[in-house]
């Protein structure tokens, strides 16, 4: 349980506070993150990692001499916004080129690669390389689909240390590449984490049992075990991990026994003796180990372990030096102070707009404050239908999202329908993070630039901007129908809003008779197996209970279309 706080919707961003507060000479804070607070050699690669916060000493923990040059902080088990990326990009920069890196989830993925677009465009020369080592999160074929769990460490140190040597983007980037192909993760959970604010745990692992392959987002495992002693643990995960090993494994091996939260010390190094026994008896040589907590989830009850297989090259990068707030190996020179407080953003100047534009961007602040209302009403629900095969965030995330597109738009009245949807869209990308926080805001920006700021407006905008705001989840989230997605909720919204506005449906019928269909499309997921986010791991858990985001847009759709009736019907639209 989560004790300590004032308000748990603001923790995440008060934890982040106190950590700059006690690290002042490793870290300084940004808009979105934390940098190095000490100076780095001109024309260094910079690697930014990040993800959601709750997983500390991960990732903002690791920044500092050898290791990152900036981390990302998104709200708890959620990504950060890719806004924040940028900006925490901007501020690590070196002129090296810069290399991001972080687990493979799809909010993380998405607004990554947001941030990344945009700083290639801007010349900044950005890649990325994904952590994929957790075993149990798909098969050795589909290794580019697994999750990345404590595997992090060995991704993130391994880049680092190659950055701070010099090396060049490229060769930076192909030694993370090698470290996460040769890197391998196994987790078991004995009890779920709480959230702060919840009364119970995300899951719960019944009483005698251990839960196999977890998540570090507060996802269950894939399936449930007996309760084993220490000495079938250690044999359980030495041995799956060693079936999965790397085809160009070598002899020198890198154990990391990760906690996850509640399970102490003690009981890690009585593990971690069982484990290495296991690992010597099976031929290989043991190379600088961790053990302890690297990577976390709140206070989950459970454990990882993790076998990078080293060469000589890897060798070299993993024993180099470091010196973090949370990692530190070897020895390295005091690094002079730097001066972080001239990073700010410019402002853009905003569009006046016209007279109708204006008063379309009234019923679009109207229309968010009523998916804020539907979102607040069902924030629970959908958590608790998240929760089953997820990390049980999407109520919470979809309510920080909503609230602060609903606050923007309300700032931006009268500016026209543009500006209003802009605001509004990236509040939402901002505070809600996670893949909900990325579609929503391409999504709300999409149907701004369709709308524009225009004399008149017709039902061929009105189409246009539906299409658009569908158009822009698709292409962003890459899901097809059948995924087990929003889309499949918003296909048929698009379809029927269309078919009903060419009938000669006024725009409040086709709003009505377009959220129906939403709804009956999202009830019909409970029968799709999830191909997409972190439902997919838990696919068999996931039938019978239909897709969240696809519940939570059929239930928005049924929101505004009810909010802008009276409003449409007074002008006969």
């Amino acid at each position: 349980m989560t004790s300590i706080f004032d308000n748990p919707a603001t923790f995440a961003e008060e934890a982040l506070d106190g950590f700059v507060a006690a690290n002042r000479q490793y870290v300084a804070r940004v808009d979105g993150g934390v940098v190095r607070s000490t100076e780095m050699s001109s024309g260094q690669v910079a690697l930014v990692i990040g993800g959601g916060s709750g997983h500390y000493p991960a990732f903002a923990g690791l920044v500092g001499p050898g290791l990152a040059a900036g981390s990302a902080c998104g709200n708890l088990f959620a990504s950060p916004a890719a806004g924040q990326i940028y900006r925490v990009v901007k501020a690590a920069n070196m002129g090296g080129g810069v290399l991001l890196s972080y687990g493979n989830y799809a909010g993380d993925v998405l607004h990554f690669g947001q941030a990344q677009q945009r700083l290639n465009k801007e010349g900044i020369e950005t890649r990325t390389v994904l952590v994929t080592d957790d075993i149990a999160s798909a098969p050795i074929d589909q290794f580019q689909n697994r999750r990345g769990i404590a595997g992090d460490l060995t991704v993130f140190k391994v880049a680092g240390a190659a950055a701070e040597a010099g090396l060049s983007l490229d060769d930076v980037e192909r030694l993370a590449v090698k470290t996460n192909y040769r890197t391998r993760s196994l987790g078991v959970a004995f009890d779920g984490c709480t959230l702060p604010g919840a009364d119970e745990p995300l899951f719960h692992v019944p009483k005698g049992h251990m839960s196999l392959g977890l998540g570090i987002h507060g996802e269950p495992g894939i399936s449930d075990h007996e309760m084993p002693t220490a000495s079938e643990l250690a044999e359980l995960l030495v041995e799956r991990l060693l079936q999965d090993k790397p085809d160009d494994a070598g002899t020198r091996v890198v154990p990391i026994l990760n906690g996850l939260g509640t399970v102490k010390y003690d009981e890690l190094f009585l593990l971690f003796g069982k484990v290495e026994t296991l690992l010597v008896a099976a031929g290989l040589q043991i190379v600088e180990p961790e053990c302890g907590e690297l990577v976390t989830s709140l206070d989950m009850a459970g454990l990882s372990l993790t076998l990078l297989w080293l060469d000589d090259e890897l060798a070299t990068h993993w024993s180099a030096p470091a010196d973090t707030p949370a990692y530190r190996k070897g020895n390295l020179s005091p690094r002079a102070p730097r001066d972080t407080t001239a990073l700010i953003e410019a402002t853009e100047e905003v569009e006046q707009g016209t007279d109708e534009a204006i008063r379309l961007g009234e019923y679009a602040a109207s229309a968010l404050d009523a998916v804020a209302a539907v979102v607040a009403e069902h924030e629970t629900f959908l958590g608790k239908l998240d929760a089953i095969a997820g990390d049980g965030d999407h109520g919470i995330g979809m309510r920080r999202g909503a609230d602060a597109a609903s606050a923007a738009a309300a700032e931006a009245r009268g500016t026209g329908v543009r500006n209003v949807l802009l605001q509004a869209a990236e509040a939402w990308s901002e505070k809600a993070g996670g893949t909900s926080g990325a579609l929503w805001g391409a999504a709300l920006t999409a149907a701004a630039n369709s709308l524009g700021n225009r004399g008149t407006y017709g039902d061929q905008d009105a189409a246009d901007c539906v299409n658009a705001f569908v158009s822009a989840v698709i292409e962003l989230g890459k899901a097809d129908p059948g995924d087990k997605t929003m889309v499949d909720a918003l296909l048929p919204y698009a379809e029927t809003f269309t078919h009903e506005q060419s009938g000669g449906a006024t725009l409040s019928q086709a709003l009505a008779a377009a959220a129906k269909a939403a709804k009956r499309a999202a009830d019909s997921t409970a029968e799709l197996s999830p191909k997409k986010g972190r439902a997919r791991p838990l696919a068999e858990k996931s039938i019978g209970h239909p897709d969240p985001g696809a519940i939570s847009f059929g239930l928005i759709a049924e929101g505004v279309a009810n909010t802008l009736e009276p409003l449409l019907k007074k002008r006969g639209a």
